[in-house]
């Protein structure tokens, strides 16, 4: 999105001005190796309709693509692992749901640009399915869920983590955003003990046990792992 404002309605109500591309790819720039981690977890707490999750998720589609272009089914999965790696919180819903299609779409154009005739539905479908438990309409301040009017329920935002297994087996893991952004003081508690907390290597720091776990599934198979 090139105008980094909708409405001035919005600007007076929200404060909703988006941040142009030169500062995205400048801010980005800071912080360059992890852009292209294909792994590295990013979260955008006011993500408006995705102008920083969106250059993240071209950065890692990119090394996908220079490092599995060759192999169909090794470019399938880490282009999958690079989207569920995306994380966005925004007020509106409107904006919310722009920016999940938004996503989507980059990550299409560049999955049958690659994959061409081989590109899967089931893929596609996976992957709208994880922008949809990434991408969420909530208020990253208060770290709960909010009405269509913007204004906050009682129900705390929860996100989805997805990591690759052997295999082609992605599995997920669910978190409530509020526990997971508790100061953690002491890394060592009496609760780490009684199995409420657990170590992250990729963090490198201890954190809350997730509030749900599914089954090993398929990475295109996501969509089908509730029961």
């Amino acid at each position: 999105m090139s105008e980094q404002i909708k409405s001035k309605e919005r600007v007076a109500d929200h404060g909703e001005v988006f941040t142009a591309e030169r500062e995205v790819n400048a801010m980005l720039d800071l912080v360059k190796q992890e852009t292209e981690r294909i792994e590295s977890r990013f979260l955008e707490p006011a993500c408006g309709t995705g102008n920083f999750l969106a250059e993240v998720l071209r950065r890692k589609l990119a090394v996908v693509r220079r490092k599995y272009q060759s192999s169909r089914s090794d470019y399938e999965k880490y282009a999958v692992l690079a989207v569920s790696s995306i994380y966005g919180v925004d007020l509106l819903d409107d904006n919310v749901r722009e920016c999940q299609e938004r996503l989507f779409k980059i990550w299409q154009s560049e999955y049958h640009d690659v994959c061409k005739n081989d590109a899967l539905r089931d893929c596609e479908d996976a992957v709208r399915y994880i922008l949809q438990h990434n991408i969420l309409c909530g208020n990253a301040l208060t770290m709960l869920c909010v009405d269509a009017d913007g204004n906050d329920t009682k129900e705390p935002i929860i996100f989805a983590q997805w990591d690759l297994m052997t295999g082609d087996l992605m599995k997920r893991r669910d978190y409530r955003f509020d526990e997971l952004m508790k100061t953690q003081e002491k890394q060592m508690d009496m609760d780490m003990w009684m199995g409420d907390w657990e170590y992250d290597d990729e963090t490198d720091a201890w954190i809350p046990a997730p509030i749900r776990e599914y089954a090993p599934i398929n990475y295109w198979e996501v969509q089908h792992g509730e029961y």
